[in-house]
């Protein structure tokens, strides 16, 4: 089973950009979805975005509608979120997973692969 591998975060300041990058699920089951989530220290796993495979559904939390962009790319083998207008709040790890749908990604237990790393994303006021 390949390994989940996130990259791409860094620490900006408040109002700034950075892209994440999530490698490692060569398969995407059936026509399931791909989900980027983060999570903060005494905090639970949130969802912050997902998409399904064949891109008619997109989630996305509420408190990143607007900034937040989530995309496949090379052959859906890869998924992006680009993150503008970051925040404090947003600072957390960021995981990626996959699921059967993207609705079912809101609750990350759904997540169907470990967890890996994870990349940390820290933005300062």
């Amino acid at each position: 089973q390949e390994q989940l591998v996130e990259s791409g975060g860094g620490s900006v300041q408040t109002g700034g950009s950075l892209r994440l990058s999530c490698a490692g699920f060569g398969r995407v089951v059936g026509n399931g979805a791909v989900g980027w989530f983060r999570q903060t220290p005494g905090r639970e796993r949130e969802l912050v975005a997902a998409i399904e495979r064949d891109h008619d559904g997109i989630v996305y939390h509420d408190s990143v509608k607007g900034r937040f962009t989530i995309s496949l790319a090379n052959a859906k083998t890869s998924v992006y979120l680009e993150m503008n207008s970051l925040k404090p709040e947003d600072t957390a790890v960021y995981y990626c997973n996959v699921g059967y749908a993207a609705e079912l990604l809101r609750r990350p237990e759904n997540a169907l692969d470990p967890w890996g790393q994870g990349t940390l994303v820290t933005v300062s006021s």
